[in-house]
């Protein structure tokens, strides 16, 4: 499943190019060589791994929000399954010492910073923020997210908060 996910991101990326009229030689030439062709044709063949910041680069470079460079929704499930917003409980992110977090970290490090929001308990992202993890993971969006909740990151009830969550718990103490 991530190669087919790979090959709709190269599939999505050569049909921008090739909207712009650019062939890969002419990527390079109006790149003045920082887009190398022999490396924009392995990620449009998906043969390539695209990081996050390179991705973010190449919408630059072709003037579309990255999210025009992503495979479409579907990863994501049915439009009536979709949460509206997705929380990402960061401090949770902070204790779990799971290798493959230290990605997500990174990525929530910079929406942070370009939101300016440090409050640190909890973060919203956007279906397209989600999807842009996808690809920095290499699997589809439902897996990833499906991974997240498994890693206790993602909230599976956006509507919960971790202020919230302490209410509950503590009522539930008094109570017993």
């Amino acid at each position: 499943m991530p190669q087919e996910y790979a090959k709709a991101l190269g599939a999505k990326l050569r049909a921008i190019r090739q909207q712009q009229g650019l062939s890969l030689h002419g990527v390079e030439q109006r790149s003045h060589g920082r887009w190398k062709a022999v490396v924009v044709g392995s990620y449009e063949r998906g043969d390539r791994a695209v990081t996050v910041q390179r991705l973010f680069e190449l919408a630059d470079f072709y003037g579309v929000p990255v999210h025009e460079l992503l495979p479409g929704g579907s990863q994501i499930g049915p439009a009536s399954e979709r949460p509206h917003r997705l929380v990402l409980d960061l401090e949770r992110l902070a204790a779990i010492e799971i290798e493959e977090a230290a990605l997500l970290g990174r990525f929530t490090a910079t929406i942070q910073a370009q939101r300016g929001d440090y409050n640190g308990r909890v973060l919203t992202i956007r279906e397209d923020d989600l999807r842009t993890l996808a690809v920095i993971y290499n699997e589809p969006a439902s897996v990833l997210a499906d991974r997240f909740v498994s890693w206790g990151v993602l909230r599976p009830d956006p509507g919960r908060t971790p202020q919230a969550d302490q209410q509950s718990d503590n009522h539930s103490a008094s109570v017993s």
